[in-house]
């Protein structure tokens, strides 16, 4: 599989991006923004346009929750994977009541983290 759309990888993390974009980058990812919390990740967004955002849900300034519902006010289209550490079913819930793609806790295996990925760029993307 190669991806070439445009990624926006939003975490407060720097070593959770990096861990992401290297499994990114396995799916042929060359197009990639990141940003450090949700206000960040809006300004980088309306600039980009990216077709894919990973998205942290808790993170300082602006959480993901409000993050993505921003985004959804932007684009209906944009698919979004919300990324948490922390992962409680009404998080959950909300986050793909508000239009989220497919949701990934961090602490799972990087195979099992580019697996769910590659299902979700191909099932929204029609990418083999």
């Amino acid at each position: 599989m190669k991806y070439e759309g445009k990624i926006l990888l939003v975490d407060d993390e720097t070593h959770v991006r990096k861990f992401i974009g290297l499994i990114l980058k396995q799916l042929g990812a060359t197009a990639l923004f990141e940003a450090a919390n949700g206000r960040d990740a809006i300004e980088v967004f309306k600039r980009e346009s990216p077709n894919l955002v990973l998205l942290d849900v808790n993170m300082p300034i602006q959480d993901g929750i409000q993050t993505l519902r921003e985004i959804r006010e932007i684009s209906a289209d944009c698919v979004v994977v919300m990324l948490t550490s922390l992962a409680n079913r009404q998080t959950v819930e909300e986050a793909l009541s508000l239009g989220a793609d497919n949701y990934i806790r961090k602490d799972t295996p990087k195979d099992d983290i580019l697996a769910a990925l590659r299902q979700t760029i191909a099932e929204c993307f029609s990418v083999d």
